[in-house]
């Protein structure tokens, strides 16, 4: 888009992966982020404020955890639209409440600037090796715009509509993800204490209807002892079904499905897995069922 950095505000699990694949595509970065630590570890350059940051950079980047902050780091002092200017191009690539992001283009776009929402889907891994899946909402024009530097992290970019349906398109995403990790993780525990060997039973699912991302990617892992941690938390994974059951019931929506994921992410918290990754809700079921365990290592030793 321009010469200068490109600016990225929250360099933390996500945030700091997406970085690394911009700095190693032959980018830089100038970060902010409110652990100074992480900023060296994404490869950036350390800004030192959000509104230094703005002034220096065409565009920039938003990796936060919910709208909550998105709104501090953008609408508070110093923020994000205090520096705004005509031309600038901001990108959001937290999980977010869509009316709040609707609002926040609004708000920029009186200043000249362009607001895009870019739900991510693929996780840490995909997010190490760039190749993340991207939602985007907003003018496709700006979109194409910012392309190249998307392209650092993404190897798929999808123009879903308007401002605000990026992240209604990952809202949704991310419910159906909530709902097959939490019914899978139930259906393993249950294989567990039925004898069944899992590696096996696996198998058959993923040849059979059941088939789904968490029988494919995440178990066959779970069941060997590898969570595949640096993804997303039970916290977050409960935050993104609370603020789909909201958007839902804005929309009139009957969200028959919603109490599974609400029941077992919740579980997850109220055990001490809050800040695990969510593949731990296995763990969480098991520990309500008797202290199952997919995976002990004294049986494969």
């Amino acid at each position: 888009m321009t010469a200068t950095p490109v600016g990225f505000i929250g360099l933390g699990n996500m945030g700091g992966r997406m970085s690394r694949c911009i700095v190693r595509g032959g980018g830089s970065v100038l970060g902010f982020d409110t652990n100074p630590a992480v900023i060296g570890e994404a490869g950036a350059t350390g800004a030192p404020s959000v509104g230094a940051l703005v002034d220096a950079c065409d565009l920039v980047l938003l990796s936060l955890p919910d709208s909550t902050v998105v709104e501090a780091v953008v609408l508070g002092p110093g923020g994000v639209l205090e520096h705004a200017r005509p031309g600038q191009v901001v990108v959001d690539l937290s999980t977010a409440a869509p009316d709040s992001t609707k609002r926040i283009c609004s708000l920029l776009a009186a200043k000249g600037a362009d607001y895009l929402d870019a739900g991510i889907s693929g996780g840490a891994a995909a997010a190490d090796s760039g190749t993340l899946t991207l939602m985007v909402g907003g003018d496709e024009h700006v979109l194409e715009k910012v392309r190249s530097t998307l392209n650092f992290f993404s190897a798929n970019i999808f123009h879903v509509g308007p401002s605000g349906a990026g992240h209604t398109t990952k809202l949704l995403n991310n419910f159906l993800n909530a709902v097959s990790l939490a019914a899978t993780a139930e259906v393993m525990v249950a294989g567990k204490k039925a004898g069944l060997d899992l590696a096996i039973l696996l198998e058959v699912l993923n040849k059979s209807s059941g088939v789904n991302f968490a029988t494919l990617n995440r178990f066959p892992k779970i069941i060997t002892g590898d969570y595949l941690k640096g993804g997303l938390t039970n916290t977050l994974m409960m935050k993104d079904v609370v603020l789909y059951t909201e958007m839902a019931s804005q929309l009139g929506i009957a969200s028959l499905n919603s109490a599974g994921p609400l029941a077992s992410f919740g579980l997850a918290k109220a055990l001490g897995y809050a800040d695990e990754i969510s593949n731990t809700v296995v763990d969480a079921l098991g520990d309500v069922s008797g202290g199952v365990r997919l995976h002990d290592p004294k049986e494969s030793a």
